[in-house]
């Protein structure tokens, strides 16, 4: 499976030693890394399709100072999709307002057929680049009805309801950012930790320092803006636990890869 990582502060916070922690997780999962800085303005996103460890880009990037309010980040380990830079994350893209989205995933979808019709309208062939286009469709449906922008809560109601459900059955460790406030979702217990720093918070697949990091809730949705959680969604119950049919379609997934 992949690794995330999410940040989300009230002022420019300097995420080098973080990220070089992040990344030296590469080994294992050497299919891509990918990295991106979020204003409201806009997302620079910058990624490769080769090993993290391995990158002199990101060496050089990481050199110097990489400061952020809000900031994504991924490294990859393909089980859908092939290792190629289309399929690597995150994944970015403008709703029907304007409002910039970006999303990175740690999973697997095994059953959500309401996923299905974006392979045909995708760049790569990854299931969470059409979770990514599943979550806009519904969003610019929902302004579409309303005649206009949804509020921070419509936003997070509609998405809250699409994650409840595509929880079910299916692995779901999901950070998605609409360019000010940053979504946070896991359904498998101990599988994503958050560091709060006062003003900052820093959540990544696995601690990464001997701070005081804790296990993010998990079976419900997250919002945090500016450092500071600001709306938690429904318990809906859906944990993913991995089984043996669950494993044996991975396997027939990677092996042809």
């Amino acid at each position: 499976m992949c690794m995330i990582f999410g940040l989300s502060s009230r002022n420019e916070f300097l995420t080098n030693e973080y990220l070089k922690e992040f990344f030296k997780n590469s080994p294992q999962h050497p299919h891509g890394w990918g990295l991106s800085k979020i204003r409201r303005d806009g997302a620079v996103i910058e990624k490769e399709s080769i090993e993290a460890s391995k990158s002199h880009y990101l060496k050089e990037r990481l050199s110097v100072p990489v400061e952020a309010r809000l900031l994504l980040a991924h490294i990859r380990y393909a089980t859908i999709g092939n290792v190629e830079y289309k399929n690597c994350h995150p994944f970015f893209g403008k709703d029907n307002i304007g409002r910039q989205w970006t999303q990175v995933h740690n999973g697997t979808i095994f059953d959500y057929p309401k996923l299905s019709k974006y392979t045909a309208l995708q760049a790569g062939d990854t299931d969470s680049e059409r979770i990514f286009l599943y979550l806009l469709d519904n969003i610019n449906a929902a302004q579409s009805q309303k005649g206009g922008k949804l509020s921070f809560d419509e936003r997070f109601d509609l998405l809250d309801e699409i994650v409840s459900s595509m929880a079910e059955g299916n692995k779901l460790n999901l950070m998605l950012s609409d360019g000010r406030n940053l979504y946070v979702h896991t359904n498998c217990k101990d599988t994503l930790y958050y560091l709060d720093k006062g003003g900052t918070v820093i959540i990544a697949t696995v601690p990464l320092s001997d701070e005081n990091w804790q296990p993010v809730p998990f079976t419900t949705l997250l919002a945090f803006r500016d450092g500071k959680l600001i709306r938690s969604g429904t318990n809906h119950g859906h944990e993913y636990i991995e089984n043996p049919e669950h494993l044996k379609f991975l396997y027939q997934i990677f092996s042809d890869l």
